[in-house]
């Protein structure tokens, strides 16, 4: 057989054995059901208008 060229027989009985040892990934493992919480000096108004600037500037790169 040449470099790139293949038995289509060999295809077609591949087997893999690794099925059996693979585990379902549970997203759900680490959950955690809380509350989070933070103090800042910045007042609402003034993290609005952050966000304001911070998309104003992100439609001067399209």
């Amino acid at each position: 057989m040449g470099f790139g060229s293949y038995d289509e027989s060999e295809q077609q009985q591949q087997t893999t054995d690794d099925d059996d040892d693979v585990e379902a990934v549970n997203v759900h493992q680490n959950d955690h059901d809380g509350q989070m919480s933070f103090e800042s000096d910045v007042s609402t108004d003034e993290l609005v208008s952050q966000l304001g600037e911070m998309r104003d500037d992100d439609g001067d790169d399209e």
